[in-house]
């Protein structure tokens, strides 16, 4: 005698399985309830106490740069005006971290952990666009003296 499954159709073939059955696809259609899927997870979006400091740094550093460049305070405006670039840069640096963690991307920018390339023309203008303002800022402070 070997030691082995018993193949249970052979020794009884007239018998019908009816109750536990299975199509070639699944469960029998007849005892399919309807299902509702639920996401587990929330979706990944910005909240609001991530944004509102985020904001406001980009407000007081935006109004620091601006009012200076406007209305020329003197000796002290330049100092101002850098600082308050600086600020701007810093809110827009923490903004732009907030969103990658939640998975947002630059226009134009793969998705993180797709395996796609970015395309070298998206970068270059991006690098251009920032050095043109960059460019921009340092000419308004340096006229400023």
């Amino acid at each position: 005698m070997e030691a082995g499954p018993r193949d249970t159709e052979q020794d009884a073939p007239d018998t019908a399985h009816e109750a536990g059955r299975l199509s070639p696809d699944g469960p029998d259609e007849l005892e399919v309830t309807s299902e509702v899927e639920v996401e587990l997870r929330p979706a990944r979006r910005l909240r609001i106490w991530q944004l509102a400091p985020i904001v406001m740094l980009a407000a007081v550093g935006s109004l620091m740069f601006a009012f200076p460049l406007a209305f020329e305070f003197g000796d002290g405006g330049a100092v101002v005006a850098m600082l308050g670039l600086l600020i701007s840069c810093c809110a827009a640096g923490w903004g732009m971290m907030a969103a990658r963690r939640v998975g947002y991307t630059w226009p134009g920018l793969p998705q993180r952990g797709s395996g796609e390339r970015s395309d070298w023309r998206v970068i270059a203008l991006y690098v251009a666009v920032c050095a043109a303002l960059v460019a921009l800022a340092v000419w308004r402070v340096a006229r400023l003296r």
